[in-house]
């Protein structure tokens, strides 16, 4: 996948997880950053539990879950 298609699967996954999550809505980078950082993090937990991102709606659904746990662990960090 190119850099483009990458950030534009980011930008998508981390609209997503915004609105899932019920966030604030964040903007068009702050979207991007999460949908990105959120990839790598999905990536991560879904090798760890043995699943593959296949396709573009696998690689969707991969960096969604990661945005979500994102948004999640920050959440419970600004309540701490």
């Amino acid at each position: 996948m190119d850099l483009l298609g990458f950030l534009l699967i980011g930008l998508i996954a981390g609209w997503i997880a915004t609105n899932l999550m019920r966030g604030s809505g964040l903007g068009l980078g702050g979207n991007l950053v999460v949908g990105v950082i959120g990839a790598f993090i999905g990536g991560f937990l879904f090798r760890l539990l043995g699943f593959a991102a296949v396709g573009l709606l696998g690689t969707l659904i991969t960096a969604t879950v990661g945005a979500m746990v994102l948004l999640y662990v920050v959440q419970v960090l600004k309540k701490a």
